[in-house]
């Protein structure tokens, strides 16, 4: 089964309403963005997605923050998993106290034999920590939510050797196309499912059954 996260939610209706959809995961920003929310948010959204819940996993999502304030955010806010979406290095890395996952952009024209290699290296920086990887398209001075897909078919040979994330320019219209192509551990919408840039919990539902759907067909 393709895991499922909704990622860039700001407040409690958009969490819940995507944990009934069935989202494995609920990704809340503390990085700069137009999605970024405050701990104060994130400790609100985190506990009723738990009461809620006891499978879906909050993410928390940080982009080249200190090492200790990441952990301390996590711990405040309850949080499952840390998504580094910077330019982290595997000390870094190390200091990080919750389970990882990793963004690796991918940029145009990337082989894949080069997008094996990173991850093999990632995984040996990382060592026993426990992780995944999320692959992004590359875009300049910007760390994700830019809505644009990379060439999904480099990603077709790591998809079968680590546990990824499929994340950028992710719809209910091309889901599928992804899943049948990728077969990925997971898939990550944020800007596929809003309306003007704010969540929509059609979008949100249209994407996760799409997944499912995908899914069935395999």
């Amino acid at each position: 089964m393709t895991r499922v996260k909704i990622c860039g939610i700001r407040n409690k209706t958009h969490a819940l309403a995507a944990v009934e959809a069935g989202a494995d995961f609920i990704g809340l920003v503390f990085a700069p963005s137009p999605r970024q929310v405050t701990i104060s948010q994130a400790q609100k959204i985190a506990a009723a997605i738990k009461e809620y819940s006891k499978t879906t996993q909050v993410v928390g999502v940080f982009v080249n923050m200190p090492a200790p304030l990441v952990n301390k955010s996590a711990y405040y806010c309850n949080l499952d998993w840390v998504q580094l979406s910077g330019d982290e290095s595997g000390e870094y890395c190390q200091q990080i106290e919750k389970p990882i996952i990793k963004v690796i952009r991918i940029k145009p024209g990337q082989e894949p034999q080069q997008i094996y290699e990173c991850l093999v290296t990632e995984a040996k920086l990382l060592g026993n920590q426990k992780h995944l990887y999320l692959l992004d398209s590359h875009a300049k001075e910007k760390y994700g939510g830019t809505g644009t897909a990379f060439d999904w078919s480099v990603a077709r040979e790591v998809a079968k050797l680590f546990p990824v994330i499929i994340a950028g320019g992710l719809t209910p219209e091309n889901i599928a196309q992804v899943i049948d192509m990728l077969a990925p551990w997971g898939v990550d919408a944020s800007s596929g499912v809003e309306v003007n840039g704010v969540k929509d919990i059609d979008k949100i539902k249209a994407f996760i059954d799409a997944v499912r759907r995908a899914d069935e067909k395999r």
